[in-house]
This record gives structure tokens, sequence and C-alpha cells, in this order.
């Protein structure tokens, strides 16, 4: 097993250890109605973001505000933390908190493979009711070259260098220029390359097999050597595809928190909706003039 993946079997050994802390990125309403992993305690990527931004993905910048609430949710620097959802009822959540994690310093953090899919399927051990955190101290050591801002990605997109590749997690549909809700324009930014984030899991929710997301990897474009830049809607499913790509043994990964939430809302910038390209132009004809009377 992959060292930032653990199995179910795994953490079920060492779901009683007090440096475990099991976080479950599923919504709130799914941890309290449906059950979660005994133990676990709950956490949205909802809550770590900038509470005075209108864009949705930005991460909150105060390292000091964030440092409380992961302390507060019992995530220390000396334990370990598993992160899990439900694979096929979310946008990349457990993604999201691994590379959050990763990027405020943390050493030693773990996405369940399969996460409560497969969990429940095995009928591993569960409980109800709200958490219980265990408080712990979180110091963080941001590491800055797992983020990217919009001024740089705006580099990237009017100077592309064949070093760096520009991926969109999005769908298809989104990328070619469906219409996203609460965002002003459709498309995806120039020189972008598309990559789903929903194919690299297998039916039980676990990832694919390494050869299988290369290959994926490598169709959609982008070479091992190469720099990449994750974007999607609002960082979340990016995070996923960001996950992915470590997995896959990809060195130069960045994540875009602002996305599409930012770069669709603000009209300097440059996009290219393929939809649009795509319709047939619209023929404007004269009116016909009124017979002169006299």
């Amino acid at each position: 097993m992959h060292p930032m993946l653990i199995t179910t079997e795994e953490l079920d050994a060492i779901l009683e250890r007090d440096d475990v802390v099991v976080v479950d990125v599923r919504s709130k309403m799914a941890f309290m109605a449906s059950g979660h992993i005994t133990r676990a305690v709950a956490a949205t990527w909802h809550d770590f973001s900038d509470p005075q931004s209108g864009i949705k993905g930005l991460l909150d910048p105060d390292i000091g505000r964030l440092e409380k609430k992961l302390g507060a949710l019992g995530i220390g620097n000396d334990r370990q933390v598993v992160v899990y959802s439900n694979p096929f009822d979310n946008w990349g959540d457990e993604g999201r908190m691994y590379w959050m994690l990763t990027y405020l310093g943390h050493p030693n953090v773990r996405v369940l493979d399969g996460g409560w899919v497969k969990w429940s399927k095995e009928m591993r051990r569960f409980e109800c009711g709200p958490a219980s955190p265990r408080p712990a101290v979180f110091k963080a050591q941001v590491d800055a070259s797992l983020i990217t801002a919009k001024a740089d990605v705006k580099k990237l997109a009017t100077a592309p260098s064949p070093g760096v590749v520009i991926a969109d997690a999005r769908s298809a549909d989104e990328y070619q220029g469906a219409h996203q809700q609460g965002i002003a324009r459709s498309g995806h930014i120039p020189t972008a390359v598309n990559v789903p984030w929903s194919q690299f899991c297998n039916p039980d929710g676990t990832v694919k097999p390494m050869d299988k997301i290369r290959a994926l990897l490598e169709k959609a474009g982008i070479a091992a050597e190469q720099e990449v830049v994750c974007y999607c809607t609002g960082g979340v499913r990016s995070a996923w595809l960001y996950f992915i790509l470590k997995l896959a043994g990809y060195e130069k990964v960045k994540n875009y928190p602002g996305s599409w939430w930012e770069w669709g809302n603000d009209y300097t910038l440059p996009v290219v909706n393929l939809k649009e390209q795509a319709r047939p132009p619209v023929q404007r004809t004269m009116p016909n003039k009124p017979p002169k009377t006299h």
C-alpha cells in the first residue's frame, strides 16, 4: 500500500490508539445521520475557508486561526491523521483536507482507501452521534510550493511554458463551457488540459492501480517531469487531483484554491469557451423596407 493511503484493515488495527486522529470530511449531516467511523471527528473544507472572501475556495490566510481549529479537532504535529469521505458522494473532499494539511506542514497524513463506502460495506466499527475530539497543539510550517494564486496562473495562461501544465479537474462539460451557477463566465483557463477528477477510483471506492492512473494522466497530456497547476471550481476537486498526482509520483504539483470561482468572475482574465466557439454565427438580415406610399 502506498504510504499516502491506508487500508480499512490497517486503520481498524490502530483505531484505539491515542496518537491517531480520524477525520470525517463528509457533510455534518452525513456524519450525524448515517454514522461514522468510531472515534472520528467531523470537519469540512468550508471550516477552513477565508471568512472574509466571497470566493468560496480560498483558504483562510490567518494561519493562527487554522492552527487553533485543527488543534481543537485533535490534530497535533505528533499525531497520525487519517482522512476519509464517501468517494461517490463528494467533490474529492478528502483530497482537499490532505492538501491543506500538507500545505500547513503536517508530517503524517493518509487517506483511507475506499473511504466510508468500503468501511461500511465491510461492517467495521462505527458509531452515531457527535464527535468527542481530544484537543492537541498544532503548529504550522507552511509549504508555499504547494499553492498558487491568480496572478501566477495568469502568467502561465498568457505566457505558457513547456515545463508547466495547467490541469482542469472539472467535468468535460464544465471545461467546454457549461454554465456554472453563481459564476459570471463559463469555459476554462487558456492552455489548460482537462483531467476530470472522478476517473481515478474503482467501483468499490478504492484508488485505481498506479499504472492505470499514470496512463490516464499521460493521455490527458501531463508528463511526469512537468510541473502541474491544478484548478476546478473552488479548489476541492483540484486538491483531489493534486493528491492523485502526488500518489502517482509527480513531484511538482500545486493547487489553485481560488479556481474558477475567482477566475470566471474576473472579467480582466482570459477564458476559452469551446461551446460558444462551436455555435454557428448569428445571421443578421436587414428588415424589408415597407413600400413607398404616394
